[in-house]
């Protein structure tokens, strides 16, 4: 999948499973060039996200609750992710 379809399609599964209050993604696949992982084109990204859903929850939770969100992606598309889930009280 081309770079920014592989973005838009993570940031919607996101939105869609969330209805996150703030939602930033950024594409660190440059950063990882060469690195074995990555030689299968899958990329490498960073996800802040802000949602009440995860009210409750602790870290743990809030990251499998992203990565089932993510479902297909995370075996097609992304190689790895990095994640800040908060709920809003705990927005900085």
């Amino acid at each position: 999948m081309p770079r920014d379809q592989r973005i838009a399609a993570i940031r919607a599964a996101l939105e869609a499973a969330f209805a996150p209050d703030r939602l930033e993604l950024r594409d660190d696949s440059h950063r990882h060039a060469g690195h074995v992982g990555a030689q299968d084109g899958r990329g490498h990204f960073h996800v802040e996200i802000v949602s009440a859903a995860f009210a409750g929850m602790p870290p743990i939770q809030r990251h499998r609750a992203v990565y089932a969100a993510l479902g297909a992606l995370m075996a097609t598309d992304i190689h790895a992710l990095q994640i800040r889930a908060l709920a809003p009280a705990e927005r900085e």
